[in-house]
């Protein structure tokens, strides 16, 4: 993957209709007039995968006090997303993605290095939405730790005093 794939600031959203973990279509335009958080990640029930999307969803209610949409994108299942979002107690949508379309075109799917080793893959990537669906922040190769805080604040510097 080269950089000129990824998304900057800026940078208009591209496009999405995916079903969610219930089977609905959960299409990008359903964030517009907020801000919101798009993330990307390799796999459902995976140690990093796990704590990026708990650590999330612990910051739900925050969150929604700031009217901040958030969504999940990953190339598992409907079926797996379920099972994933109920053992968790998830409160966000997880979208499926087994074409990997969608992360190819937001620069969430190429060639990464993993333990050392060139791959292609799922990157773990985060991208913070304006409300008119422009890219404010996008993030690409993050850690799992921590991250959901990082964003959070990020969020916080943007959302409209109340």
């Amino acid at each position: 993957m080269t950089d000129s794939a990824r998304l900057v600031a800026g940078d208009r959203a591209p496009s999405f209709c995916l079903p969610n973990q219930y089977s609905s279509q959960v299409c990008l335009e359903s964030l517009s007039g907020k801000v919101s958080i798009v993330y990307f990640y390799p796999k459902d029930m995976t140690p990093g995968c796990t704590l990026e999307a708990t650590d999330l969803n612990e910051m739900g209610d925050r969150l929604r006090d700031l009217n901040i949409g958030l969504v999940g994108i990953s190339p598992d299942s409907v079926e797996s997303h379920l099972n994933f979002a109920e053992r968790f107690h998830l409160g966000f949508d997880l979208l499926s993605d087994p074409t990997k379309a969608v992360m190819s075109a937001w620069g969430a799917y190429g060639e990464k290095m993993n333990y050392g080793r060139k791959v292609v893959g799922v990157i773990r990537s985060t991208f913070i939405l304006n409300p008119d669906l422009t890219i404010a922040h996008a993030l690409y190769a993050v850690k799992a730790t921590g991250h959901a805080t990082r964003i959070l604040r990020l969020c916080e510097a943007m959302a409209p005093s109340r």
